[in-house]
């Protein structure tokens, strides 16, 4: 028998916890010997979409590549995890649209903290006015009005937002 796909759509700012959540994801998928593939943002960015840039239009089609791949991957059922900002609520909603099995996980971390996890000192320069556009700072985020799942990262620890996410996948009848 065939195990079902889905996609896992995590959604968030930058340093809210996506790809962290994302990655434990996947490792404890793979312990329950389900297929599993992560799409990360920034991976995504350096291969499938180089040279798009950050205008609205440019990261809608980043988000509707990411959408197509993740389809593809979950009607061959696997999990598809995707860790991306995807920071517009209409195109995520045509992502669900044209998906089966779409859970919409928000990464919700409040901006002050997202700043503080910053590693790559993105939001200084966008705050400095070095980046244009950046999210959050000077171009919009618009939160999941009903996503499946919400993870709060200032206050969870990363194993209770995978069990959260676990939790919906099985009631889900993915797991």
């Amino acid at each position: 028998m065939t195990k079902k796909g889905s996609i896992l759509w995590l959604t968030g700012l930058s340093g809210a916890g996506k790809t962290t959540i994302a990655q434990a994801l996947v490792k404890e998928l793979q312990m329950q010997a389900r297929a599993v593939e992560l799409l990360d943002g920034d991976v995504i960015r350096t291969n499938l979409s180089k040279g798009l840039g950050f205008s609205k239009e440019d990261r809608d089609t980043n988000v509707r590549r990411v959408g197509f791949v993740a389809n593809l991957l979950a009607g061959h059922g696997v999990i598809a995890v995707s860790a991306v900002i995807s920071p517009y609520q209409q195109i995520r909603d045509q992502i669900r649209q044209s998906s089966v099995d779409f859970i919409e996980v928000y990464v919700n971390a409040p901006l002050e903290v997202c700043e503080s996890r910053d590693v790559k000192g993105l939001y200084a320069k966008a705050r400095a006015g070095e980046i244009r556009g950046f999210t959050g700072i000077d171009d919009p985020y618009e939160p999941p009005l009903k996503p499946e799942v919400t993870c709060y990262t200032a206050d969870e620890t990363i194993a209770e937002s995978v069990g959260k996410v676990m939790q919906v996948l099985a009631q889900f009848g993915i797991l």
